[in-house]
């Protein structure tokens, strides 16, 4: 009783079989109704009533004196319609050209006007194409019907009842066969969440049926497939640290079994070697913590206005040497008017540092690093034919580093920014690093409120660039 689908199913089929004795109730007591009135009003026109009762105003010239000829039977061809009326001939109640009433069996409406609804109904009594009155019939009650009368009227209200049956149970049979539908996907989702929660992350259900359903099974396989890709990236991490930390661990501890062995003596020259390895460890530790810390948005930043020609040219400066020793032309365009922008300089000089390292880590030697920094102009200062939004800087000032490295494939372009993702497959440590640093910058971009990107074209080179808010 608690299924979804039962619940649904009764429901509709309690909406379905109320509605369906509503319906057969009013319509049992409209075709009653309409049914009786009309036997009495037939009854009516075959005693010659109303004909008698057009003579009747036609020789008084109108109504005076007509309770008598109805209490009477007196007049000219008036049957007896008072006390000597057979049982089951219907009340009448008689009302002149305007409404009012002029004769009632009961006496209780005499002077009343009659109500559009009550003329409607009623017969008019008609002379010299004209109407001089209106015949207002009662109706009979069901036992004063005649028995073929009666007869007919059972046969439509058994008629009435046998269709209420068979659409109520087809409105049965339809809210199940809905209810059924509309619990079959949740069924399919709750199946699926359990498999989840088991670690089958690859569970994915069909799409299809209402826009409600259809939406529910879309978030499902979205939330799926972020769980899948969560996984992954973890298990990947777990991996991807594990090799970063092998190779040094191994040196460390291939160098110091050497010493031990006396296979190396103990001197300045191997004691350097193993603090060069514990330095790798150090950064590598060091990175993955920032990282996690830029991530969870607890890392500590110090925004504030600063002018980004200093920055820029204090980073460049630490690159001169190596790209000189490396034969890579290093230059940097820096205009005069820039203006400051809302930025913690320490974390500014990072980025920097981490997308220069990259660019000069993949030049080959003998080519050329260019640092830009832009505020672009807007279409035209001078000029009044654009709008005053068209001519307005603006909010951002943008750094690219642009190299004429080997370049990225278009496939690799999403992952650029992941976590360990080199574009050497190979994981060579002295040329790729351990594959954090522009993982590092975007979430330092990112943390001042700036954007980050890379444009690439493999064998043209690569564009990394990121924005920062000008201070208004």
């Amino acid at each position: 009783m608690n299924k979804l689908w039962v619940r649904l199913a009764l429901a509709f089929g309690v909406v379905t079989i109320a509605g369906v004795l509503v319906v057969a109730l009013l319509a049992n007591r409209q075709v009653s109704t309409q049914f009786r009135r009309f036997v009495a009003q037939n009854q009516i026109i075959n005693s010659n009533l109303v004909t008698n009762l057009a003579e009747f105003y036609a020789q008084n010239g109108g109504w005076t004196g007509v309770e008598i000829m109805f209490r009477t039977g007196r007049g000219p061809g008036i049957i007896g319609t008072g006390r000597g009326m057979r049982r089951g001939a219907p009340a009448v109640l008689l009302a002149d050209a305007g409404g009012r009433v002029v004769y009632d069996e009961s006496g209780g409406q005499l002077g009343i006007r009659l109500s559009r609804q009550e003329l409607a109904v009623s017969i008019p009594v008609q002379w010299e194409n004209r109407t001089v009155g209106y015949l207002l019939v009662s109706l009979p009650g069901r036992a004063d019907l005649a028995p073929d009368a009666q007869l007919f009227l059972a046969q439509i209200n058994q008629t009435l009842l046998q269709a209420g049956l068979i659409s109520g149970g087809l409105g049965v049979l339809l809210g199940l066969a809905i209810a059924r539908g509309v619990s079959a996907p949740l069924r399919r989702l709750a199946i699926a969440a359990r498999r989840i929660s088991k670690g089958e992350l690859d569970q994915r259900v069909p799409v299809g049926g209402t826009e409600e359903i259809v939406d529910l099974a879309q978030a499902f396989n979205e939330m799926a497939g972020s769980l899948q890709q969560a996984a992954r990236l973890r298990r990947n991490l777990v991996a991807d640290i594990a090799h970063e930390l092998r190779t040094p661990l191994s040196v460390l501890q291939g160098n110091l079994q050497a010493i031990l062995d006396d296979v190396y003596p103990l001197e300045k020259s191997e004691v350097a070697t193993i603090y060069d390895e514990t330095l790798i460890l150090s950064r590598l530790v060091s990175d993955l913590h920032e990282l996690a810390q830029a991530e969870a948005g607890q890392l500590s930043l110090n925004i504030r206005p600063v002018e980004i020609g200093p920055v820029v040219e204090r980073v460049v400066a630490l690159f001169e040497e190596p790209a000189a020793e490396k034969g890579t032309a290093l230059t940097l365009a820096l205009p005069s008017d820039l203006p400051p922008v809302r930025a913690d300089p320490d974390r500014t000089r990072q980025v920097i540092y981490n997308l220069l390292a990259n660019a000069l880590r993949h030049t080959p030697a003998g080519s050329q690093v260019a640092i830009q920094v832009e505020w672009p102009r807007p279409l035209d200062e001078a000029s009044s034919s654009h709008p005053p939004a068209m001519r307005q800087r603006p909010a951002a000032l943008r750094v690219s580093v642009i190299d004429t490295g080997p370049g990225i494939p278009a496939q690799d372009l999403p992952h650029v920014f992941d976590r360990f993702w080199r574009a050497d497959q190979a994981r060579v440590r002295e040329n790729g690093g351990a594959g954090l640093g522009l993982a590092i910058a975007k979430q330092l971009v990112e943390a001042q409120g700036g954007q980050i990107g890379v444009q690439s074209e493999v064998g043209r080179g690569s564009q990394f660039w990121f924005t920062l808010l000008v201070v208004e």
